[in-house]
């Protein structure tokens, strides 16, 4: 326990976030939303209730607690989305600044959902770009 992966050994959580992000391209917040208007890509919030009702909502996104992340969007799981339909599906991973999102898309390749990906910069990043926000519903 407390290792990396296989073979490596113990590694800090910086060490760990690059060796993540080696294996997939990470996408921008413009990038993101244009994926996700012309309907290729699933977008994906994760962050914490109370980031939602502070800072609002990326319109269409997916609100998927990070705890549920993975039996949510498992295509062969019993307690998936109807979103969730097949491991082929782009899905672009938000938290708040873009951290636990790349852990989280990583697991989301485990499940072998091979073109999961994650925000750069995470929903801070989106916000501070211009993009649609909506206030959380009170």
């Amino acid at each position: 326990m407390g290792t990396g992966p296989v073979g490596t050994g113990p590694v800090g959580i910086d060490e760990l976030l690059e060796r993540v992000r080696a294996g997939y391209e990470r996408v921008r917040p413009g990038d993101a939303h244009e994926a996700a208007r012309a309907g290729e890509a699933l977008l994906v919030d994760i962050r914490y209730a109370t980031l939602r009702e502070r800072d609002g909502l990326i319109p269409g996104a997916l609100v998927v607690e990070r705890n549920e992340l993975e039996w949510r969007l498992d295509p062969r799981g019993g307690h998936r989305l109807p979103e969730a339909t097949d491991h082929d599906l782009r899905v672009v991973v938000i938290c708040n600044e873009g951290y636990a999102s790349s852990l989280a898309a990583e697991s989301l390749h485990r499940l072998g959902l091979h073109r999961a990906t994650d925000l750069v910069g995470g929903f801070q990043a989106w916000r501070a770009a211009g993009l649609p926000v909506v206030p959380a519903p009170a």
